[in-house]
Formats: structure tokens, C-alpha cells, sequence
């Protein structure tokens, strides 16, 4: 005989139980019932098996599945920390958090629970990146970041490219990209 499957076991441990509460219930209700010693001692033994092949499932169901992995951080090489951190700390709005070199040289981030933003100075110049790769932050209002953009003197644009103006995706949402102080790109979103 082959083993059965999870389900098959499922549907002979839900039978079994119902029998046996069926017999049971028959018993205290004072009801004669007739059954078979061997009939009754195959809904036992199946129980017995189910409860047996569950256990043994679920135990090495979580000894065999590898965790998934996270992101942890993401990293960006720059020319001028100062003017860097005063980006994304003041215009983005990010927390920092404590970095362990302590060597004038990093710049952490929260960017979400458990994940930072490193920015590492020692980048000889500012490089031109492509837009599709970026960073994107999601806020509450697209339009109220823009307004902080403009009080800070800094240019967006659209996917498009069209400057200071936003757009909408097909799924609604409204979007802006600015580029960093050493032009890195960054979408601004209202995604919830």
C-alpha cells in the first residue's frame, strides 16, 4: 500500500473522530449500541496514525524549510556625506540610526523596520544613474512633498521627464522622481 497523502489523512482523522464521538455520544446518552470490537479498534488505531503522521509532519516541516531571506540594508557610494545625509535626513525625512565605524565616513538610515540606508563616502565625482534604477519612498502626499522640494530650491520631474510635474501610474498611484545630491535617483510615491 502506498502512504496517504496529507489530505487522505486529513479526511480519515476527521471520520475517525466523528465515529468514535457518534459511539461515544451514543454511550451517554444510554443508548444500546452494537459495534464490531474490530471496527472500533480500526477507528482507534487510525486515529492513533493520524495524530502520529501530523506530528511527524509538522515537526520536520519546520527542521526542513530554510528561511527566506531579507533585505537587510541597501547602500549607496557618495562624493559628499554632509550634503547626503542633509538630503535624507531633511528632505526625505528619514531617522538615522547608529552606525559602528564612527569614522566620518557613514551615514545610516531607518528606511523600515529592520532595514537601513548606508551612505558611504569616497566617490571621486557625481555620475549620471538610470531612473529605473532607484530607491522609492512612499508618502503620504505626493503633492506636499513637492512643496517641500520647492522651499528647498530642488527640481523634479515625471517618468516621463517632464520637470516639476508628477504623474499617476495606471494603478492610481501618484508619483515624482529627484535625484540626490550625487544623483542617485529616488521615486517619491503615495502607494499605501
Amino acid at each position: 500500500k502506498s502512504i496517504p497523502s496529507r489530505m487522505d489523512s486529513v479526511s480519515l482523522l476527521c471520520n475517525s473522530i466523528a465515529a468514535l464521538l457518534k459511539i461515544y455520544w451514543k454511550q451517554i446518552m444510554g443508548l444500546s449500541i452494537s459495534i464490531n470490537k474490530n471496527i472500533f479498534m480500526k477507528y482507534i488505531l487510525s486515529l492513533g496514525y493520524c495524530f502520529f503522521f501530523f506530528s511527524i509532519t509538522f515537526q520536520s516541516y519546520g527542521q526542513t524549510e530554510k528561511p527566506k531571506p531579507h533585505l537587510n540594508h541597501t547602500a549607496i557610494f557618495v562624493k559628499d556625506l554632509k550634503a547626503s545625509k542633509s538630503f535624507y535626513e531633511n528632505i526625505i525625512g528619514l531617522d538615522t540610526i547608529p552606525e559602528p565605524f564612527h569614522d566620518g565616513r557613514h551615514a545610516w538610515f531607518s528606511i523600515g523596520t529592520g532595514i537601513s540606508l548606508h551612505i558611504i563616502q569616497g566617490a571621486e565625482k557625481r555620475k549620471e544613474y538610470y531612473k529605473n534604477q532607484h530607491t522609492c519612498f512612499s508618502v503620504f502626499s505626493v503633492e506636499a512633498f513637492a512643496s517641500i522640494l520647492s522651499k528647498n530650491n530642488l527640481s523634479w520631474e515625471d517618468v516621463k521627464g517632464t520637470r516639476n510635474a508628477i504623474n499617476t501610474r495606471v494603478d492610481g498611484v501618484k508619483q515624482l522622481w529627484v535625484q540626490d545630491p550625487d544623483g542617485y535617483w529616488v521615486e517619491i510615491n503615495d502607494a499605501k
